[in-house]
């Protein structure tokens, strides 16, 4: 199990707090200081079975400075994404074949 987390979101730990809880040690990411690749962040779409702006945090400024209402193609937002680790919500837990997004944090409860 792997948990691509940002140690400085209070989310993403109280994520990493429930895995550890159920005693699982996951494979800890930390995205910010270790980017994702394009072809990584795609594959993590792919087990999410989400579209990539359902990835985004449209709240950070980044996001609100440079991309906000412009019309963005799947591969533009997934670029914009590894350029920008910050936009990408979190935490996301993946088991094999299967991701979520832990936001609230109780669905990684129900993912376990």
């Amino acid at each position: 199990m792997k948990i691509y987390h940002n140690p400085r979101c209070g989310k993403s730990r109280q994520g990493l707090a429930i895995l550890q809880d159920a005693q699982v040690e996951p494979e800890i990411i930390n995205y910010i200081k270790n980017p994702i690749s394009f072809d990584e962040l795609s594959d993590i779409l792919h087990k999410l079975n989400i579209p990539a702006i359902d990835l985004v945090r449209k709240n950070e400024a980044v996001w609100k400075e440079n991309f906000k209402n412009k019309e963005l193609s799947e591969k533009e937002i997934i670029e914009a994404m590894v350029t920008f680790p910050k936009l990408i919500e979190r935490p996301i837990v993946i088991n094999g074949d299967t991701a979520v997004i832990g936001r609230p944090p109780e669905k990684i409860k129900e993912f376990l």
